[in-house]
C-alpha cells in the first residue's frame, strides 16, 4: 500500500467534496473513512484511477452519514450531484483548504491542529508533539474544532497569520519527523507567495530553502543524525540557499520583521559560515533576541541558550538555561551539550541519558545515548 500517494491525494479529495456543498467535517470523516477502505482494498485490487476511486468511495460515505441525519441535508439535492464515472478533476484545492480551515469560528490553535489533522495530514501524536501538550488533551482540542465547524459553511477563509503557522507545522514535521512532508509544505508555501506580497510569507519560504538545504547532510547513510557542526557543507544546496537568502534579503528590506524572518535570518548565518567555528554565533544571538521579543517563545529562548553558550562560553549558556523550566523538550539534551563544553562530563552524561530517554524520534534517541556512552567510556570528540 503506497501511504504516500494516499496523503497526497487527500486534499484534493476533501476539496472536491467540499466544492459539492459538504460541509468539511463531515467530509472530512468520509475521506478518511474513503482512506481506511483503499487501505483494505487496493492491496488485492488496485484501482486504475485511485483520485476517482477515493472521490466515489468518499461522496458516498458523506451521503451515507447525511441520510442518518436528514433534517441536516437534502439528499435529493446531493445525490443528484454524484461525481459521474470517469477521471477526477486536477484540480489542486490544498492551499484553498488550508486557508477554509482557518475558519474565523476558530480560535487560530484550533485552526492550525484541525487543518494539520484534515489536510496536512499528521496524526494526533504528531500534532501533540509539536504544540508540547498531552495527545489525549490535542485529540480532544481537535474534536472541539470538528463539532464548531459542523454544518459551517466555508465561505470565510481565515487569516494569513493561521494559514502560515500550520505550513510552518508541516514543514517541521516532515523535516524531522516520520513521515516527508517538507516538499510539500514548500510547494504550498510558493504558491501563497505567488499570490500575496506579505513579508511574512516570503520570511516562511525563505527558511524553509533554507532549512532544506541542509536535509542530505542531516543523517548519515545508517540514518544516524549528524550536528550542524558535523556536516558536510560542501553537500548544501547552495541554489537553495542563495535563493532563500535572497527572498530574505528582499523581504527584512521592507522593514515589517516577523518572527520567520528572525528564524530565517538565524538559518542564512548558518548557511553562510564555511565552517562551524566560524559561525557568527554573536550576531545569531542578536537575532534570538529579536525572535524571543516576538514571539516569547520558551523554546525560542532554550535555543538562545545553546547560542550564547557558543558566543559567551558554556557557563553563560547554563546561565541562560537556568532561566527557564526543566521540563522543556530537548532541556536535558541542551545541559548536557553545555555541560560537557564547560568540562563536567559526569553530569553531561547522565543528561543526554536522561534526554535520549525522552527524545520524540528514534533517531534522535540513538544519537543521545551514543553520546552519554562515549562520555561513559572516556570519549571525547
Amino acid at each position: 500500500m503506497d501511504e504516500a500517494l494516499l496523503r497526497s491525494l487527500t486534499p484534493s479529495v476533501l476539496g472536491i467534496l467540499v466544492r459539492r456543498g459538504a460541509d468539511f467535517a463531515t467530509a472530512e470523516d468520509a475521506v478518511q473513512d474513503a482512506l481506511v477502505e483503499a487501505v483494505r482494498l487496493w492491496p488485492a485490487d488496485p484501482p486504475r484511477d485511485p483520485k476517482a476511486w477515493l472521490v466515489t468511495v468518499a461522496w458516498r460515505k458523506f451521503l451515507d452519514a447525511t441520510r442518518s441525519d436528514a433534517a441536516r441535508r437534502r439528499r435529493e439535492d446531493l445525490v443528484d450531484d454524484e461525481p459521474a464515472p470517469g477521471p477526477a478533476p486536477t484540480v489542486d484545492d490544498t492551499l484553498r483548504l488550508y486557508f477554509l480551515c482557518a475558519h474565523p469560528s476558530l480560535t487560530p490553535s484550533s485552526a492550525v491542529a484541525l487543518t494539520l489533522r484534515a489536510v496536512g495530514g499528521l496524526t494526533t501524536r504528531q500534532i501533540a508533539q509539536a504544540y508540547l501538550v498531552p495527545e489525549a488533551t490535542m485529540a480532544q482540542r481537535i474534536s472541539r474544532a470538528k463539532r464548531t465547524v459542523s454544518g459551517v459553511r466555508f465561505d470565510q477563509p481565515g487569516d494569513v497569520a493561521t494559514v502560515l503557522r500550520v505550513l510552518y507545522l508541516v514543514f517541521n514535521e516532515g523535516y524531522s519527523g516520520d513521515v516527508d512532508l517538507a516538499a510539500e509544505a514548500i510547494r504550498l508555501t510558493r504558491q501563497l507567495a505567488a499570490a500575496i506580497d506579505h513579508p511574512e510569507v516570503a520570511g516562511l519560504l525563505a527558511l524553509m530553502l533554507l532549512h532544506h538545504a541542509r536535509r542530505a547532510t542531516r543523517t548519515a547513510p545508517d540514518g544516524s543524525l549528524v550536528p550542524l557542526a558535523e556536516q558536510d557543507r560542501g553537500r548544501w544546496d547552495t541554489a537553495s540557499i542563495a535563493e532563500g537568502v535572497q527572498i530574505l534579503q528582499s523581504a527584512l528590506a521592507r522593514d515589517r520583521l516577523g518572527e520567520f524572518q528572525a528564524q530565517a535570518a538565524i538559518a542564512a548565518l548558518h548557511a553562510d559560515a564555511p565552517t562551524a567555528e566560524e559561525t557568527d554565533w554573536v550576531q545569531i544571538v542578536e537575532w534570538y533576541d529579536e525572535l524571543a521579543r516576538l514571539t516569547d517563545s520558551p523554546v525560542v529562548r532554550l535555543n538562545r541558550a545553546v547560542a550564547v553558550g557558543e558566543a559567551d562560553g558554556p557557563r553563560a549558556g547554563l546561565a541562560a538555561l537556568d532561566e527557564l523550566n526543566d521540563s522543556l523538550p530537548r532541556y536535558a539534551a541542551v545541559a548536557a551539550y553545555l555541560h560537557e563544553r564547560d568540562g563536567d562530563l559526569a553530569t553531561a552524561a547522565l543528561l543526554y541519558a536522561e534526554a535520549a530517554r525522552k527524545a520524540p524520534n528514534l533517531a534522535e534517541r540513538d544519537y543521545l545515548t551514543r553520546q552519554a556512552a562515549r562520555l561513559n567510556t572516556g570519549g571525547r570528540g
